[in-house]
């Protein structure tokens, strides 16, 4: 997915559905760990959309602060 997408939802939809990428990371490095992960690119595509969602949540933090501060 990509950031312009993400900045479209509001920031519930980005808290919940990071903490859906996060359950699946977790359980996608278990399976790396046990050796059946077939599909390896897709930790590193998960861990991306994590650090993109995590970014834009804290932009929107950023900029509250800096509207709070004016």
């Amino acid at each position: 997915m990509e950031a312009r997408e993400i900045r479209t939802w509001t920031s519930k939809d980005i808290e919940g559905r990071l903490e859906d990428a996060q359950r699946e990371l977790f359980a996608l490095r278990r399976e790396l760990a046990m050796g059946r992960l077939e599909d390896h690119n897709r930790v590193r595509t998960v861990k991306r959309d994590v650090a993109r969602m995590k970014t834009i949540l804290r932009e929107r933090e950023l900029a509250e602060l800096l509207e709070e501060a004016a």
